[in-house]
């Protein structure tokens, strides 16, 4: 992640401990290559201080990798998010598929953390959940707007998580305690997409994504 800026006070649509849990959380999700036991670490002694629906699946999950070979956790990592599509991170996929609609999304989001001040690298797609939490975490206004935006992908993918009992499932969790309770309306998006599934027209995407980051032909996104 390359994204820095100072964090910016909450909202009334936020507590004063959400940046906290967002920016734990996006560390917990993101690769855990040499910098995840600081990354851990660090997550382990902000967790304590969150509210419990909070809290405990962090814990949870810090226990998991803590007592885990770091080698044993890479593996898992690329099974569970690069391997399997349902197990997308990339939020707009669900709603958009790979079509020219997902290519527009992922546009806006860029737009969204620019007005907001936060530069993204090359390398990194912006629907991430991890980068989109490291948004909410810095600035919490609007990282609070597109994970409520994205609310239904999230959900959908915390339900593939935990049907193939992944360890990050508690993660996962974990952001849905940061959220409001679900509505009708997005409790329906979440059951639509889950038995739709997402667009699958390949048209448009290519000019705003990297190569790396399209579904190969094992249909694991990168």
């Amino acid at each position: 992640m390359s994204m820095r800026r100072r964090l910016r006070p909450a909202t009334a649509r936020t507590e004063p401990w959400h940046p906290y849990a967002w920016q734990t959380q996006s560390l917990l999700l993101a690769y855990p290559d040499e910098q995840f036991p600081q990354r851990l670490a660090l997550a382990h002694r902000v967790a304590p201080t969150l509210p419990a629906r909070v809290r405990d699946p962090l814990l949870r999950f810090t226990g998991h990798a803590e007592n885990t070979p770091a080698d044993e956790l890479a593996a898992a990592y690329v099974a569970t998010f690069d391997h399997r599509k349902r197990c997308c991170p990339y939020l707009t996929y669900y709603a958009h598929g790979d079509t020219r609609k997902r290519g527009i999304a992922l546009l806006r989001l860029k737009q969204a953390y620019a007005a907001a001040g936060l530069r993204l690298s090359d390398d990194e797609l912006p629907d991430h959940l991890a980068v989109v939490l490291e948004c909410a975490g810095m600035d919490p206004p609007t990282g609070h707007r597109l994970l409520t935006e994205h609310r239904a992908g999230l959900e959908l993918l915390r339900l593939a998580l935990r049907a193939e009992d992944s360890p990050w499932t508690a993660v996962l969790e974990s952001v849905s305690a940061t959220l409001p309770p679900l509505k009708g309306d997005e409790q329906q998006a979440v059951a639509r997409l889950a038995a739709e599934g997402p667009p699958e027209e390949q048209v448009g995407l290519a000019p705003y994504t990297p190569s790396q980051y399209m579904p190969d032909p094992a249909g694991g996104p990168r």
